[in-house]
């Protein structure tokens, strides 16, 4: 876990509101947060889980309980989400950071029920819709830095045969936050960023129930929250995990309309998304702990 960050956004004292944050990557983020300072509001739907994340965020916390906001919430509707930004804002006055992280996984194939297919739409498509107009409006009107952090999925991107509805709503994750980061972009005194985070198989309480032992190659929930820091400090759109460096940097060159010069006959297809051989490509392993001051 990183210690501290140069970011303005993630200053302490700042608040931060992280849906599906009561498990996995959220509650990582969230664990990270906290220990740079921050204060916190976790949405889940589980109320359960909840509370042991409250209790386990409250013992990392500066201001211990009074810095950790717990809500039980369902992202697919904006009345829920409208409750939770009023009383986070309420709570902390000020909110640097959103992370729309809420997921559901259970969807199939073209042929699965369409009561599965129509809930993983509702909670992973309009949920970061809900999470964006309900919660980034008001960071917008604030007019202070901060970010919003969509939580996507290598799926999103190289679709692999299996769950399509997971792919599908991924996809448009993808698409949304790219979207989004446009209009910031282009509203005038506007200083909120939207960011693609797309990490790979992620290690998390939920896969361990399938998976008893974990895979080799899968990263943890914690790396996975590192490698976010990592991402905004180096200003990346998309924030991908267990891929290169230089990828990441070339993906964000591009959305954000920099020229490119990278040779059409370099490049290869590596895990579904074109690299280039003709730069050296340094792995982007697992983030390891940094220490206070150290460089990243």
């Amino acid at each position: 876990m990183l210690d501290t960050t140069s970011i303005a956004a993630l200053a302490p004292g700042r608040g931060a509101i992280i849906t599906g944050g009561a498990n996995g990557i959220g509650l990582a983020t969230a664990r990270q947060l906290a220990t740079f300072g921050m204060r916190v509001c976790i949405v889940d739907r589980d109320g359960n889980e909840l509370k042991r994340a409250r209790e386990d965020l409250a013992n990392i916390a500066r201001g211990r309980t009074a810095d950790v906001l717990a809500q039980e919430a369902d992202v697919s509707l904006p009345a829920d989400l409208e409750r939770v930004a009023d009383e986070a804002f309420e709570r902390f006055n000020d909110i640097g950071f959103l992370m729309n992280n809420a997921a559901a996984f259970e969807g199939g194939d073209a042929f699965s029920d369409l009561d599965a297919w129509r809930r993983i739409l509702e909670v992973n498509v309009l949920g970061v819709l809900n999470g964006v107009q309900c919660i980034g409006r008001k960071m917008i009107d604030r007019g202070k830095p901060g970010f919003i952090v969509n939580t996507g999925s290598k799926q999103g991107i190289t679709s692999p045969p299996g769950n399509t509805a997971y792919n599908v709503s991924k996809s448009a994750v993808k698409a949304l936050t790219e979207g989004l980061a446009h209009t910031l972009r282009n509203l005038s005194n506007c200083h909120i960023s939207a960011h693609l985070l797309i990490p790979g198989f992620t290690y998390t309480s939920n896969a361990a129930r399938r998976i008893p032992n974990k895979p080799v190659a899968a990263w943890t929930a914690a790396q996975v929250a590192e490698r976010l820091i990592q991402g905004l400090e180096r200003n990346e759109f998309y924030i991908l995990c267990r891929t290169t460096r230089p990828l990441a940097i070339r993906m964000s060159a591009e959305f954000y309309g920099q020229q490119a010069t990278l040779s059409k006959t370099a490049l290869r297809c590596r895990d579904g998304i074109r690299t280039t051989r003709k730069r050296s490509m340094h792995s982007m392993e697992a983030p390891r702990p940094r220490t206070k001051g150290q460089a990243i």
